[in-house]
């Protein structure tokens, strides 16, 4: 039930202008350079950031490395976009580490095979608050460093 309202808040607070708009819809070209890097929370053990800290998630809708999240669902879980071929940070297999090409002409990274995303509930670094919620069809999860759903 928790979640359910924090997601219908954060629609709402998108549709509003609010934290959920901030997701980048420009070109990825705009975009720097993603890194991505592993990292340590304390409840889920070794996970994929970007070069921020930010936890990275997988969305089991996807299948492949093509992204189904698109409109709401790209502004409530904005992809990992990157403007050149991503950076592999401390921890990570840089064979794992892609781009894939979105219907909107951006670049998103990949990892194992996994479009990347953030979510809009994550406001500090360690932050997992997507991690098993149901949104938009099918689970999202926190990414281990060996390119599979951790938890």
């Amino acid at each position: 039930m928790r979640k359910t309202f924090l997601f219908v808040a954060m629609l709402a607070a998108a549709a509003c202008g609010g934290p959920a708009s901030t997701a980048s819809t420009s070109p990825s070209a705009a975009a720097p350079a993603a890194t991505v890097s592993v990292a340590t929370n304390a409840a889920l053990g070794k996970i994929l950031v970007d070069g921020s800290g930010r936890t990275l998630y997988l969305f089991e809708a996807d299948k492949g490395t093509a992204s189904t999240c698109y409109g709401a669902c790209a502004a409530y879980w904005p992809p990992l976009l990157t403007g050149t071929a991503p950076q592999a940070g401390a921890g990570v297999n840089p064979s794992l580490l892609a781009t894939t090409r979105r219907t909107d002409g951006t670049t998103e990274v990949t990892y194992g095979g996994h479009p990347l995303y953030y979510v809009v509930t994550d406001h500090n670094p360690g932050d997992a608050t997507g991690q098993g919620v149901n949104n938009f069809g099918a689970p999202w999860d926190v990414v281990g460093p060996d390119g599979s759903q951790v938890g």
